[in-house]
């Protein structure tokens, strides 16, 4: 992977990991297209980036973080840890089955279009929400809602998507699942960024390496890591600020649509070798 393929995956990251349009999907779809989708750094890098992600919800909902820390209230935090206990067990059970499946393309191209079906039904389906902000989410909703971010597993379903969709149906408005969405990410991600550098194994030409290791192997993988995370941080924000006010107003559909857009596109591609 060289700098200029870093950024271009850095920039689809920071786009897509917010919308609900599966940031894992469109990163595979980038590599194929690059031909840089085999290489066990690419798989890292692609994890790795969400950190500069993480980043930006942090300093764009910095009050939300830190008031609980200041004021000793620590409820908001607890219901992140509830919401992300469902993530942390599944995920350990089927790292191996997760990976082969962050292989396949055709698994993002059904996966785009299963989901963009739904999403053109979900404002209907969920018409009159309940509860307006985070403050009235429970405990109960905050574990169910982690449950249903466990279907984004699967590449191409967008964790976005199916945490916002489980929050809804819980009773969130759109932008109240949206923005729990967001703060649900942080421990998500963050675990699974610090699982792929600190304790996964990279196999590289016969020889395991943990993920910090086969960033520091060399400058041009420590230079791809670092600008990686800072395009990711800066491209996240607008992309975070964007999805709210257009929630807000519009709905899901035109995501919907371009889902089923992209896995249409996508699987003709497949089916004619264009990638694979």
């Amino acid at each position: 992977m060289n700098l200029i393929e870093a950024i271009i995956i850095a920039i689809v990251e920071g786009i897509t990991e917010y919308l609900p349009v599966s940031s894992t999907g469109h990163m595979i779809i980038a590599s194929s297209f690059m031909g840089i989708e085999k290489e066990e750094f690419t798989k890292l890098f692609e994890v790795a980036i969400q950190l500069g992600a993480i980043l930006a919800v942090v300093v764009l909902y910095w009050k939300k973080f830190i008031d609980p820390i200041k004021t000793g209230k620590l409820k908001f935090y607890f219901k992140l840890l509830v919401g992300v206990i469902p993530a942390l067990l599944l995920g350990f059970l089927f790292s191996d089955k997760i990976d082969e499946l962050l292989e396949s393309p055709t698994t993002v191209a059904i996966s785009l279009l299963v989901g963009g079906v739904i999403l053109l039904f979900i404002d209907k389906a969920f018409k009159n929400p309940k509860i307006h902000s985070e403050k009235e989410i429970t405990y109960g909703k905050s574990f169910l809602t982690g449950l249903w971010q466990c279907i984004a597993m699967i590449p191409g379903v967008s964790r976005s998507a199916a945490s916002i969709i489980g929050g809804m149906q819980q009773g969130l408005s759109r932008s109240a699942a949206a923005e729990f969405s967001f703060f649900l990410a942080v421990p998500t991600m963050a675990a699974a960024t610090l699982y792929s550098l600190f304790l996964k194994k990279w196999d590289i030409g016969g020889v395991e390496h943990k993920g910090y290791e086969l960033i520091t192997q060399s400058s041009d993988n420590m230079i791809a890591f670092a600008v990686g995370n800072i395009v990711a941080f800066i491209v996240a924000i607008l992309a975070i600020k964007f999805f709210i006010n257009y929630l807000k107003k519009y709905g899901f559909k035109i995501f919907g649509w371009y889902r089923i857009i992209v896995g249409i596109i996508l699987l003709i591609l497949l089916s004619r070798g264009v990638i694979g």
